[in-house]
């Protein structure tokens, strides 16, 4: 019998450590699970899973509106955000029960509070004024992140609000100024344009998106448009003056410039939540706020692990998830597994959605990598066309010798699609080897067959290219 409480405690119940004390338990140890919050983390409660949800909703608002296309006729469409929000609530709350089950099924122990690290073998669970302490061979930590908050004045002003704050809204404001214009900010302006409201993005740097393909940037800039999206660029935010009209101030070349809404959303990022759980207690590295691992996901103390966006890493749910899994077989002694971030696909569920993994053109342009392209305009695909959302592209980057190192993708589904050519780049495969895969007919995934196409010069659905 084993000296301590727990084989395997993990510390925190995100999508990383939900999983990961589910396979620690599936590979015969004594798992615990802490967590202070809801299971899910952030990304099932407060992230991934309650976004998607209100994106959905505009997506089909947005269908509703277009449906007479198709000779559907609806009468007025109206939408009301309540409703949606019932509708997001439902979803998480299904998610958020089923892991509780799976955890219970798989025989871990989910125990409710703040964990703190007390030392190598012992950790303390604080919850509603009583504190427990429970003893563990091996420690995962996985206490994930929170929203960024940046010292600009009046960010804590009234109507000024994080991801977090928007996701637990029953109303929709008016109007809106988004700080920020990564994957989270440009996400929330598709949402929140879908739904007719105006929508302001002030983006620090000279483009949104930064570090994905320039041109797959440059269609979803014309899409924003569309949508009558302002975005500015190279604009450094100086103060805002919260209140029933939020005014955002900015520097734009030199010169003091004013942005206004009825709601002002904060999302340049997100720190990990390392403060307060002990580490210093053991002495586990860290880069700056973030915990140092090894490839195996080891920090610098033996049997303490790190996943998730306390990493440091690549703050995405799956890589948190893959993580998980390599600090599992790693601690459980199933293996010597090594975590890879060289072939991470990325998604942005933007209209149209956006999707990449490996290598991009301007990063092969960055590393001087030889590389050639396949495209295929997906105006030219059938379903795509059918469903009414034909912009958008697909960019494979390929070596001279047709071995795949990247690829780019901006079609409806486009999330869905990207999983088959991070396949082929998990496998070491060519752009050959997607050419020669039968892809059913009609589909948009068709798309991805054109652009292998068109890297052999063969593709038969666009226009010949002059010589």
């Amino acid at each position: 019998m084993s000296e301590y409480n727990y084989d395997i405690i993990v510390l925190g119940g995100g999508p990383g450590g939900y999983e990961c004390a589910i396979r620690c338990a599936q590979y015969g140890k004594k798992t615990a699970l802490i967590e202070a919050r809801e299971l899910g983390g952030t990304c099932l409660n407060r992230g991934c899973i309650p976004t998607k949800a209100l994106l959905h909703g505009a997506e089909v608002f947005e269908t509703a509106k277009n449906a007479s296309a198709c000779g559907v006729n609806t009468g007025e469409i109206s939408f009301d955000f309540s409703k949606l929000a019932e509708y997001k609530d439902g979803v998480v709350s299904k998610l958020r029960s089923g892991i509780a089950s799976l955890e219970k099924a798989h025989g871990v122990k989910v125990i409710k509070g703040f964990g703190r690290i007390v030392d190598e073998h012992t950790v303390s669970v604080f919850n509603e004024g009583n504190e427990e302490t429970f003893t563990f061979d091996k420690l995962i930590l996985a206490t994930g992140s929170a929203p960024a908050r940046p010292p600009i004045p009046g960010i804590d002003g009234q109507n000024v609000v994080t991801s977090d704050d928007i996701l637990s809204m029953t109303e929709l404001p008016e109007s809106f100024v988004i700080i920020g214009g990564g994957v989270i900010g440009i996400e929330f302006a598709t949402l929140f344009a879908s739904l007719g409201k105006p929508v302001t993005v002030i983006e620090m740097m000279p483009s949104i998106l930064p570090g994905v393909d320039a041109d797959i940037v440059k269609l979803l800039s014309r899409v924003l448009k569309k949508k009558k999206v302002s975005v500015i660029n190279n604009a450094k935010v100086t103060a805002i003056d919260g209140g029933d009209t939020v005014t955002v101030h900015y520097e734009l070349n030199g010169e003091a410039k004013t942005a206004e809404g009825a709601c002002c959303v904060v999302s340049v990022g997100r720190r990990a939540m390392t403060a307060d759980i002990g580490l210093d207690r053991v002495g586990i590295e860290m880069n700056r706020a973030f915990v140092v691992v090894d490839e195996h996901m080891r920090t610098n103390i033996p049997n303490i692990y790190a996943i998730g966006d306390i990493t440091g890493k690549i703050q995405l749910a799956h890589v948190a998830t893959a993580q998980g899994f390599i600090a599992a077989a790693n601690a459980c002694e199933v293996g010597e597994e090594k975590m890879d971030y060289g072939i991470v696909p990325s998604c942005i569920y933007t209209s149209p959605e956006i999707a990449f993994v490996g290598l991009s053109e301007d990063k092969c342009k960055a590393q001087e990598i030889e590389y050639k392209l396949g495209t295929f305009n997906v105006a030219g695909n059938g379903r795509a066309m059918i469903m009414g959302d034909a912009m958008g592209t697909v960019k494979l980057i390929a070596a001279p010798d047709g071995k795949l190192l990247g690829a780019q993708i901006m079609a409806p589904r486009a999330t869905d699609m990207i999983a088959e050519l991070a396949a082929v780049l998990k496998l070491g495969g060519t752009v050959e080897d997607v050419s020669k895969t039968i892809h059913p007919h009609p589909t948009v995934c068709e798309s991805i067959c054109e652009a292998a196409h068109d890297f052999e010069g063969l593709c038969c659905h666009a226009l010949p290219k002059r010589k």
